[in-house]
């Protein structure tokens, strides 16, 4: 599991990429915990696409757990819900 929190902008998004990168090279199922994230923009965006696209390349599964409103409002403004699993 990996816990998000705070914002994730232009400044954070690449620590959350080297962390979810560096669980996808132990696990084949990742769970990235965002209930505590307030915030997130296009940078965490492309983060969580990434990090889909790195657990298709090694046939596991990336599973976003408690977003927050504002980002659960994002990822479906986006549609990024349906492609993303997401339990929120």
């Amino acid at each position: 599991m990996v816990r998000a929190f705070g914002e994730i902008d232009i400044i954070t998004a690449p620590r959350l990429r080297h962390w979810l990168a560096a669980a996808f090279e132990v696990h084949r199922a990742v769970v990235l915990e965002l209930s505590e994230v307030t915030f997130m923009d296009c940078s965490g965006l492309g983060v969580l696409v990434q990090a889909r696209n790195q657990a298709d390349q090694c046939d596991g599964r990336l599973v976003l757990q408690g977003a927050a409103r504002p980002v659960a409002r994002l990822l479906k403004l986006t549609g990024l819900h349906r492609r993303l699993a997401a339990e929120f």
